[in-house]
């Protein structure tokens, strides 16, 4: 926030203040009326002339010409401000028997979701070697266009009732490490996807928010690294979900075992309130 004065010749009139994109136009005008007041106030009796009166109008319509274009330039860009990206990750587990009649919902969900406004990723994923345990990947613009698709979320948890044998757990995440969309995404469809949940104790929350971003950002140059991003739950900023994606099964196992790998979880593992949750899964196409 910056605070914002007129000098008057002894004196400093206060406008008000400026807050991100957003003027207080009324202190402006406030300032205009009140230090053209003062200025007349400074002219003796018997002083206000022609000259000096045409004078104190033009000051007058100079700033307050200048207030309005300047509000009107801020407007805008207030207008088009948004929040930051919102996250949500959403585990559930649907009987093997009824994989197929689950997956009739879910995809057809899915590609409708992408198409809404403010989407930026609707990732539907299936654990590689137990079946029927789901996870959905969610990206959106900002919290209210997350907020807007709850009700078709709510929706589709009552679609699949029939066949869910745990129902649907949701966490909202705020990004920590993110990196921007690449072309390399274009093959996710095929990509091994592993979603890791870390816990750890809230005294060494900050301590392991650096820990993991140095992580990401190292197994970013990993060779098959398709997509490697940190989050953090909302509300409670000792817990982490890392999102991976791999060329292959070759390349995550590669990965593991690289250095970095290895020395982040021996750094971490001090740090720990859970045991590390780390899962893989192939995307459902």
């Amino acid at each position: 926030m910056i605070s914002n004065g007129v000098e008057g010749r002894g004196r400093t009139i206060h406008v008000g203040a400026l807050s991100g994109n957003k003027l207080h136009r009324r202190g402006w005008f406030a300032c205009v009326r009140r230090l053209c007041q003062h200025r007349a106030d400074k002219i003796p009796p018997g002083g206000r002339d022609a000259q000096g009166e045409e004078a104190m109008r033009g000051l007058l319509g100079v700033l307050a010409g200048g207030a309005m274009m300047l509000a009107g330039c801020l407007a805008p860009a207030a207008a088009q401000s948004t929040g930051s990206p919102e996250y949500a990750v959403t585990y559930f587990d649907i009987g093997s028997k009824d994989f197929d009649k689950a997956a009739q919902v879910l995809r057809p969900f899915a590609a409708e979701t992408r198409k809404e406004d403010g989407n930026r990723e609707f990732t539907l994923l299936d654990e590689v070697g137990r079946s029927g345990r789901f996870a959905i990947v969610e990206a959106w613009r900002d919290k209210a266009t997350m907020d807007a698709h709850a009700a078709a979320m709510k929706t589709l948890a009552g679609k699949l009732q029939p066949y869910v044998e745990a129902p649907f757990s949701t966490r909202a995440y705020q990004p920590l490490s993110v990196a921007p969309p690449s072309a390399a995404e274009a093959q996710l469809g095929t990509a091994m996807y592993v979603l890791t949940h870390i816990d750890v104790f809230p005294a060494g929350k900050d301590d392991v928010a650096e820990l993991i971003k140095g992580f990401v950002a190292a197994s970013r140059k990993d060779k098959g690294e398709e997509r490697c991003d940190a989050l953090v739950w909302d509300g409670h900023l000792n817990h982490f979900q890392l999102i991976e994606a791999w060329t292959d099964h070759l390349a995550r196992e590669a990965h593991a075992y690289d250095d970095h790998s290895r020395a982040f979880r021996a750094k971490l593992t001090p740090y720990e309130g859970a045991p590390y949750d780390e899962r893989l899964y192939e995307v459902v196409r």
